[in-house]
């Protein structure tokens, strides 16, 4: 799976700090803390027919992750609505667009990483893109990465933060295997997701299983895929999931604002269930289309 320029997004605007500017001419100083140190959080944001789906959840998880980093400073939901909002009236943005939202921790008055270097605020960077979802719906397929996610006492997954080396690692442990994506382990040996995606798997009793959150971020479209099942009567359970369960699973399919949710039918070399997108995916699929029909938010 290999993303291609959209001619689309040949002149689009990017706001960085309220400033709408071409993406040509888009920039950032190299004494700004993501550029120091990788120094920022970040979402993805997915629009809708004009409106952001669970915008107000992606913004609790934006402060929540700068708060664990002790930002002196975090924009309030107000102003990121409204950069948001004009943002996406300046690039003509409606829908089957895809937003990276940044806040990093601001330009420092001197090269290095002691935060007390950080005295002008933060960097708040808007980038809205024409993008439709990006994953084949027929099928992906992942190898098992030699890179682990960290355990929350070395870095806590709970804070989104723009620090994504291991993910590349493992992105590029796949792309030379000729697979999609990487699927992670956490430290004990059980599947944490993938380099960018959570991870659900469904047993030959028809239950919807996923990894719990101790080696993942608290994932949004996850959180959708768990309230669906328990208000439509799927038996889904949360707990610590490993290789073996996903190579005999059913269906496996993976969840995320870039790619909404898209099957898996092969991991390391084995067809998963019948090497085709399932019943289950099918129906959650169905739910979560009418989810984001009822719960996009306005900017």
């Amino acid at each position: 799976m290999l993303q291609k320029f959209n001619p689309a997004n040949r002149d689009i605007l990017v706001n960085i700090n309220g400033k709408l500017v071409h993406r040509d001419q888009a920039a950032i100083s190299p004494f700004d803390s993501s550029v120091q140190g990788g120094d920022a959080v970040w979402e993805g944001l997915r629009v809708y027919g004009g409106r952001v789906f669970r915008l107000s959840a992606h913004l609790d998880r934006l402060r929540s992750s700068a708060l664990a980093l002790a930002f002196a400073e975090i924009p309030s939901h107000d102003r990121i609505r409204g950069a948001i909002r004009e943002t996406l009236a300046a690039n003509s943005m409606h829908d089957n667009a895809h937003i990276r939202l940044t806040l990093t921790r601001g330009v420092k008055i001197t090269s290095g990483m002691d935060p007390r270097l950080n005295q002008s605020g933060p960097t708040l960077i808007v980038l809205a893109e024409h993008k439709a979802p990006v994953y084949d719906t027929g099928g992906l397929s992942l190898i098992t990465s030699s890179v682990r996610r960290f355990a929350p006492d070395m870095l806590d997954p709970k804070i989104h933060h723009c620090n994504l080396i291991q993910s590349i690692m493992a992105k590029i442990e796949a792309n030379a295997a000729g697979a999609d994506d990487a699927l992670v382990l956490d430290p004990r040996g059980f599947v944490a997701e993938t380099n960018a995606t959570h991870l659900f798997l469904v047993d030959d009793a028809g239950r919807v299983l996923t990894p719990r959150v101790v080696a993942c971020p608290e994932g949004i479209t996850r959180r959708v895929v768990l309230d669906l099942c328990a208000a439509h009567g799927i038996p889904h359970e949360v707990r610590d999931l490993s290789l073996t369960e996903f190579y005999r699973a059913a269906e496996v399919f993976c969840t995320g604002t870039m790619g909404e949710l898209a099957a898996v039918t092969r991991i390391d070399g084995r067809t998963i269930g019948e090497g085709k997108p399932g019943p289950v995916l099918g129906r959650l699929a169905s739910l979560f289309r009418g989810v984001v029909e009822r719960e996009a938010e306005v900017p």
